[in-house]
């Protein structure tokens, strides 16, 4: 017999150690369990498109599986669909690339794994900006880096600040992150803002990581704006992350992809190919029918969502003591509501942004992310990628919770 139990002395490493799971992947979780228990939740916490994927989409999956495509492909992804991928850039922002510049992924988040995995090393900063997606500073620090984090305010629409950007600068850093539009926030960087930050690279001898992953999904008319289209000094440090998830409502698809100087794309597909080899072959075939087939469907999708983010922005709004930006993309709203936070709302206490999730969650069965998650106290996520008849009613459940 064991004198100990084996898991008591069980040998994990610090990196491991070190990491702690997604927030909104937790949050989304409980909500599960709550509605498994047959509790009627509302979930405005996970950031996935509620339209089915387009059939044309998911017949050229089929088609693939029933033709043989069921094997091995090179690990960094399909000939073919590197080559959809160089035709669709060059449409839609007007950017050409070589395919040998193309690695193809298993989702937008291993995409970004295989950038942190191909550039940095022990020591090396990157600027991120807050708020920032969850899992940007737990992925630079898997690989050894540091995140310096540049804090942006609603009330400046989550525009950096220039000057804070430089001084934060140090002999360590290597990369400047964007993500526009933004996952939490919806904020759009100007044109001003992003030739500013190239600016800074090129000073600096920086890369510069555009996370692009919303671009189609822009309101109000306007047109999407990379640093790689400023120029080509600006394009050849820019490495782009992309994918079809949210543009085609393929989240479950699992494709994404880099594109890179020709140098770092081979690294980042070597990596890749020790690491988890090709991604999921039908899913390749029916990305390339996503991006090069008919896209109707991502203007219908684009529409609904700014019909709900055109509902969601003034019915939080009108409630008191929330500010709420009105977002140029993706599918969020950030709200400001940090003057419900130190409050007793029913009895309860609300000593942070987290206490007050966790009370909506409990209280009023709504589910949704707090800003601390993201680098920005005081602030809470919805995602309105849902039906407008839901979003009403979690917007009912959320104003009784706090009156």
């Amino acid at each position: 017999m064991f004198a100990t139990n084996p898991e008591d002395t069980m040998k994990i490493s610090q990196r491991a150690l070190a990491i702690a799971p997604s927030p909104t992947i937790a949050m989304s979780s409980r909500a599960k369990a709550m509605r498994a228990q047959g509790q009627d939740v509302i979930s405005f916490d996970v950031g996935e498109p509620d339209f089915p994927t387009p059939e044309n989409i998911c017949r050229a999956a089929c088609d693939a599986i029933a033709a043989g495509h069921t094997k091995y492909t090179p690990a960094a992804g399909l000939p073919k669909l590197k080559e959809a991928i160089v035709q669709a850039t060059a449409r839609d922002v007007g950017l050409q690339y070589d395919p040998a510049q193309v690695v193809v992924s298993n989702g937008g988040k291993h995409a970004l794994m295989n950038i942190w995995e191909s550039i940095v090393d022990p020591g090396d900063e990157v600027i991120v900006f807050a708020p920032y997606w969850v899992s940007y500073p737990a992925q630079i620090e898997l690989c050894g880096g540091r995140a310096v984090v540049i804090p942006t305010r609603g009330e400046d629409d989550f525009q950096p600040d220039l000057d804070q950007v430089r001084t934060a600068l140090s002999d360590r850093t290597i990369a400047l992150l964007i993500n526009s539009p933004s996952n939490p926030a919806g904020a759009i960087f100007t044109e001003a803002t992003m030739r500013g930050l190239a600016e800074i690279a090129v000073e600096g001898d920086l890369l510069i990581i555009s996370d692009e992953i919303y671009k189609h999904i822009l309101f109000d008319g306007r047109k999407h704006l990379s640093t790689a289209q400023l120029g080509e000094e600006v394009k050849s440090r820019t490495i782009l992350a992309d994918g079809v998830a949210k543009t085609y409502a393929m989240t479950g698809w699992r494709i994404g992809w880099l594109i890179a100087p020709k140098e770092i794309a081979k690294r980042a597909g070597d990596i890749q190919s020790q690491e988890t080899s090709n991604p999921n072959t039908p899913a390749q075939y029916a990305a390339i029918e996503a991006l090069l087939g008919p896209q109707d469907s991502v203007a219908t999708m684009r529409a609904e969502f700014e019909r709900r983010r055109d509902y969601l922005v003034p019915a939080l709004c009108e409630m008191a003591g929330i500010k709420c930006n009105k977002p140029g993309g993706a599918f969020y709203v950030f709200p400001d509501i940090s003057a419900h936070v130190g409050r007793t709302l029913n009895g309860t206490p609300i000593p942070t942004d987290l206490a007050l999730a966790e009370y909506l969650l409990e209280k009023a069965l709504i589910s949704a992310v707090p800003g601390s998650a993201f680098g920005s106290d005081g602030y809470i996520r919805f995602s309105f990628a849902t039906s407008m008849e839901l979003l009403q009613e979690g917007m009912r459940r959320l104003r009784e919770a706090l009156s």
